[in-house]
């Protein structure tokens, strides 16, 4: 689910929601309660929630970062000594 950013225009109050991409943009302020609330232009963000595609595929071998798979989630030090 992409986070939307909103700005108001009346009273410049700014905030980010969650919402559905098929959901109605959000036009009522919740600090001023004018309907003046417009949807800005700004990096895509997104969250992924529990287990799934992006957390197994394109993977292989033992780079797989499952999780509850005991492991530590550190990355291997580059020049290959232990952490």
């Amino acid at each position: 689910m992409p986070i939307y950013e909103y700005e108001c225009k009346a009273c410049g109050h700014r905030l980010e929601k969650l919402q559905k991409v098929s959901a109605a943009p959000l036009t009522d302020c919740p600090s001023c309660e004018a309907p003046e609330l417009s949807r800005l232009v700004s990096a895509a963000g997104f969250r992924l929630a529990g287990g799934g595609w992006y957390e197994t595929d394109f993977k292989s071998g033992s780079k797989k970062n499952l999780a509850g798979d005991g492991g530590t989630g550190k990355a291997p030090a580059k020049d290959g000594a232990a952490a």
